[in-house]
């Protein structure tokens, strides 16, 4: 009996130390096939954060940006209330000014600059200038950026050419940057603030570079909406310049 009873003690104790030994070994392998596939999902995860640089671990969490854009001012009437409310928003848009509107507007001028906007050059007059000869085209931009120059201190080196039209073979004789735009507003059009972003608002994607003009008291209002509604859906409002030469 007492035999027995000692084999089966001995006998079970052997078993569970045996048992022990064996669940050990599985709690290895287990630990180690979990840090295997715990350094293959962390691989992956590496991969698919990868960017563009080719920096592995690095993402993107840049916001979409936009560019407004402006044409035709300084606008006595206008200009300062959008600049208030560009102000109060935190955002730099960019002013493209007529040389024949800058005089008696100057302190706008100076404005635009101190509070961080591009200013660029829309000729003197508002002219076609792919249907003017070259030494005209040529007077009627150099004209405005020496006004320019003469209150900011900065030659600007951007242009948009009225009605988009460029002249072949003028950046030979002024050396600047001609800027377009990806979204018309035809503000100027309608002068109404509705139809303006129902013309805007749909088609804004990362890059976008929208034009209106500061000399209706709709396209203020339709501006700053704009701004207000884009910057709830985390557009980030720079200068056409950032996008232009990033």
């Amino acid at each position: 009996m007492f035999g027995t009873a000692a084999e089966d003690f001995y006998g079970g104790a052997m078993s569970e130390k045996r048992n022990r030994i064996i669940f050990w070994f599985c709690g290895l392998g287990f630990m180690f096939l979990a840090g295997w596939e715990a350094a293959r999902a962390k691989d992956r995860l590496a991969q698919t954060w990868q960017g563009a640089s080719g920096d592995v671990g690095q993402v993107s969490m840049e916001p979409p940006r936009v560019a407004l854009t402006f044409d035709d001012g300084p606008n006595s009437q206008y200009t300062e209330t959008l600049l208030d409310g560009l102000r109060e928003r935190k955002v730099q848009a960019t002013f493209f000014l007529l040389g024949e509107n800058i005089e008696g507007n100057e302190a706008l001028v100076q404005r635009m600059q101190e509070e961080g906007h591009l200013i660029g050059n829309h000729t003197y007059h508002h002219i076609r200038i792919s249907k003017v000869s070259e030494k005209e085209a040529v007077e009627e931009i150099e004209s405005t950026s020496n006004k320019i120059y003469q209150l900011t201190g900065v030659y600007t080196s951007f242009v948009r050419p009225p009605f988009g039209e460029w002249k072949k073979g003028l950046e030979f004789h002024v050396t600047m940057i001609p800027v377009l735009w990806t979204i018309d507003s035809r503000d100027w059009v309608t002068q109404d603030v509705g139809k303006i972003l129902d013309a805007v608002l749909p088609k804004v994607e990362d890059g976008s570079i929208i034009l209106m003009h500061d000399e209706f008291a709709e396209s203020v209002e339709a501006a700053l909406r704009i701004v207000d509604t884009l910057q709830k859906e985390g557009y980030q409002f720079v200068t056409a310049d950032d996008l232009l030469l990033e």
